[in-house]
Order: C-alpha cells, then sequence, then structure tokens
C-alpha cells in the first residue's frame, strides 16, 4: 500500500528567511503561502511529487531535524560540495572529519553529503548506489567502496 513519502513538514523561526534559503538557495520551487498561518510549501523534485512544508513557530518550539535530498551519484561526487560552498554553506559528512568529502553508507549503499538550514536542521544530499550492500565495511570514502 505505501509507495513512498508525499510531504515532510519542520519548524523554523522566520519565515522569509527559511522561503529565501529553500527557494532562492537550494533552488525548490514555492507551491503554497499562507502569510496568516506563517506557513510555506515547496515542490521537491517534480511539481506534485513531494513537498516540504515550513511552519514559523517560536524558537523554542523548534526542535531540529533531519531529512535528505534525492540526488545523481554524479551531482554528489562532483558537484554538491561546490554548489553548497557558492552558496555560502559548510557541507560535511556523516564522520564530520572536516573533509568535505562525500561518504558512503555501505550498509545501504548510499553516497551522501549533509548541511544546515537557518534553524539548524540536518540537510543531507544522497544517491543510492549500485551494488550489494557491504554493512561490514561500515562508513567510508567513495574511494575505498570503489576498491571493495
Amino acid at each position: 500500500m505505501i509507495k513512498g513519502i508525499y510531504e515532510t513538514h519542520i519548524n523554523v523561526e522566520n519565515i522569509e528567511k527559511s522561503i529565501d534559503f529553500y527557494q532562492n538557495v537550494l533552488g525548490l520551487e514555492k507551491c503554497g503561502y499562507n502569510d496568516e498561518r506563517r506557513i510555506a510549501f515547496f515542490w521537491v523534485g517534480k511539481p506534485q511529487e513531494y513537498m516540504l512544508g515550513l511552519w514559523e513557530k517560536p524558537k523554542t518550539e523548534i526542535v531540529t531535524m533531519h531529512f535528505a535530498f534525492r540526488c545523481d551519484k554524479e551531482d554528489i561526487l562532483n558537484k554538491s560540495v561546490g554548489f553548497l560552498k557558492a552558496r555560502d554553506l559548510k557541507p560535511y559528512n556523516f564522520l564530520k572529519d572536516k573533509t568535505e568529502k562525500p561518504m558512503v553508507f555501505a550498509w545501504m549503499p548510499a553516497v551522501a553529503i549533509y548541511f544546515d538550514d537557518p534553524d539548524g536542521h540536518c540537510l543531507e544530499f544522497i544517491a543510492i548506489l549500485e551494488g550489494e550492500p557491504k554493512p561490514e565495511l561500515g562508513i567510508i570514502s567513495y574511494e575505498k567502496w570503489l576498491e571493495s
């Protein structure tokens, strides 16, 4: 019956600042806004395929969350770090080893890089890799994944 997740909602402290981030920094298409309710909605990927909702709340009511954007492997490996840095965002990998290199979760397998939004929500670019999962390898560099 379940075919996927259609929408994700997070709380943000300043709706205008967050709209600017998700629309102008990340390039998502805004598909809805209600100033009275202080909410905004964005299409992620193709319109009507997946939606992100932002709800303005006082800072004391915001719990930081995590979600990932599905991307192409080549974009993560060759463009993601430059994309993030060009937008004054700080890329980091799951190990937070300060290398700014995407890492492979061998149990999936998938390659990913992380960054934060203005409210501290942990965002991720992720791509599933071809090949069989190798959970015994843990979290490794893409180069080590290719050697495995």
